[in-house]
C-alpha cells in the first residue's frame, strides 16, 4: 500500500515538473533553469562571487610583462583594527587591501584565496566599461558622450530613445524600460544574468522616461553601453578590455569575462569580470590618478574628472560609472558590486581600499552605501592613524 501511494507521488511530482517546465519554455521562460542549476542545485540562494565557473566567458589576455605592485615600506606590519576584522569575518570577506601612494600598504586575503584569486566583479565592471567608453572615444570610435544611441542600433531611433546618448547609458540617465530586480526570477534583470542571447533582450526594450533629465540605476544602461563599445570598435569587449586597459597597466593575471551564451559570444557588459584584488585595484588607480597608471596616460584627465563628479544636482551619489560619497567630509569614488566589492578612491590622501566578499551589510536610512563601506573606510584610517 505504502509502496503504492509512493509510486503515485512520485509520478505526480514527476508530471508536475514536466508541466512546469513545458510552461517555462512556452512563455519563454525557460532561462530560469539555468539559474535553478547555476544557484540553486549548487546550495546557493542568489549569484555569487565564484559562479563565473558554471558559465561560458571570454579570456581578457593579459600582456607578456606585469607591471609589479610597489609595496610600501610598512607593508603588514599593522593588524586589522578588531572592527575590521569583525566585520570581514561576519560578512565573509576574502581580500582586503589598503593601498597608499601608490604601493601596497596591507593586504590580507581569507577561505583559501590569495593575491591571484579570482572572484566576480559584480557590477564593479560598470565603472570598467566606462573607462572603456573614454577610451573609444579617445580611440575615435565613439564621437563623445552625446552621440546617439540611435547612430548605432536603429531600434533606438525613434521618438524619446532617439534623444538617449552614450553619456545617458553611462551616467544612469537614459529612461530605459527596467526594473532592476534581482530576486525575482521572471524579472528582466534575472533574464539578462540567465537568457542565452542578452542582445536580443535589449533590443527589445524601449525607452518610456525622458532621457538625460534623472539619475536610476538600471543594469540594461550599461548593458545597452557595452554593445555600443562592440559594435564601434567591431570587437569583444574582452578583447578591447585586453588592448586597452589588461596589457597596458601589466596585469599580472588573466582574467574572464561571463558570456551569455558561447552561441551569443556577448559579454555581461554590467557585472561578472572575474579577476583578482590586486588587478582590480589598478583601475582604482587608474581613475584615482586621472587616468594615468605607471607614468603613462590611459584616459583623458576631462574623461576621468566628468567620471568622478555627479552629473546631477540632486544630490544624487553617482557619476559616470562611478558611486561617490563624502564620508569623513572627503571626495570619494567608488567602484561597486552587489554583494559587496569595492575598489574605493579617496584621492586627497592618495588611498585606494579594496574589499572583495561574499556579503555586504544593510544599508543605513537615507545612505547610499552599506553600513560596511563606512566601515571599511573610517577603519582603514585608524589603522593609519595607528601606525603613524
Amino acid at each position: 500500500m505504502i509502496k503504492r501511494i509512493l509510486k503515485t507521488f512520485v509520478k505526480g511530482l514527476l508530471a508536475l515538473v514536466l508541466l512546469c517546465t513545458a510552461l517555462l519554455y512556452i512563455f519563454d521562460y525557460d532561462y530560469i533553469l539555468k539559474g535553478i542549476r547555476v544557484v540553486y542545485i549548487t546550495g546557493h540562494t542568489t549569484a555569487y562571487i565564484d559562479d563565473y565557473s558554471y558559465f561560458d566567458n571570454h579570456t581578457i589576455e593579459k600582456g607578456d610583462t606585469a607591471i609589479p605592485w610597489a609595496l610600501h615600506h610598512d607593508y603588514n606590519k599593522t593588524k586589522a583594527t578588531d572592527r575590521l576584522s569583525a566585520t570581514n569575518e561576519q560578512l565573509g570577506t576574502v581580500a582586503f587591501m589598503i593601498i597608499k601612494n601608490d604601493s601596497i600598504w596591507y593586504e590580507k586575503y581569507a577561505e583559501g584565496y590569495h593575491k591571484d584569486s579570482k572572484t566576480n566583479s559584480f557590477s564593479m565592471a560598470k565603472s570598467i566599461v566606462t573607462a572603456m567608453l573614454g577610451k573609444a572615444i579617445m580611440d575615435g570610435y565613439i564621437k563623445n558622450l552625446d552621440q546617439p544611441l540611435g547612430d548605432f542600433f536603429p531600434e533606438f531611433s525613434q521618438g524619446l530613445a532617439a534623444k538617449t546618448t552614450v553619456g545617458d547609458l553611462s551616467s544612469m540617465s537614459s529612461g530605459l524600460d527596467w526594473i532592476e530586480h534581482y530576486t525575482n526570477p521572471f524579472s528582466i534583470t534575472a533574464r539578462a544574468y540567465y537568457d542565452p542571447n542578452i542582445r536580443d533582450v535589449m533590443l527589445g526594450l524601449s525607452v518610456v522616461d525622458e532621457p538625460g533629465q534623472e539619475y536610476e540605476y538600471l543594469s540594461g544602461n550599461t548593458q545597452l553601453l557595452g554593445m555600443v563599445i562592440e559594435k564601434a570598435t567591431g570587437k569583444t569587449l574582452s578583447a578591447y578590455l585586453s588592448e586597452s586597459f589588461w596589457k597596458p597597466m601589466g596585469m599580472k593575471n588573466e582574467a574572464l569575462w561571463q558570456l551569455d551564451s558561447e552561441d551569443s559570444g556577448m559579454e555581461k557588459a554590467y557585472c561578472c569580470i572575474a579577476s583578482n584584488a590586486r588587478d582590480f585595484a589598478r583601475f582604482g588607480t587608474l581613475f584615482k590618478n586621472k587616468g594615468m597608471f605607471a607614468g603613462k596616460r590611459i584616459l583623458s584627465e576631462e574623461f576621468v574628472e566628468m567620471a568622478t563628479r555627479p552629473k546631477f544636482d540632486n544630490g544624487s551619489m553617482y557619476g559616470y560609472g562611478l558611486w561617490l560619497s563624502n564620508h569623513m567630509n572627503k571626495r570619494i569614488f567608488a567602484m561597486r558590486g552587489i554583494l559587496g566589492q569595492y575598489v574605493i578612491c579617496i584621492p586627497e590622501d592618495n588611498l585606494v581600499i579594496v574589499r572583495l566578499g561574499h556579503n555586504r551589510g544593510q544599508f543605513p536610512l537615507g545612505k547610499s552605501f552599506t553600513e560596511d563601506f563606512y566601515i571599511y573606510i573610517e577603519e582603514a584610517y585608524k589603522m593609519i592613524e595607528d601606525a603613524s
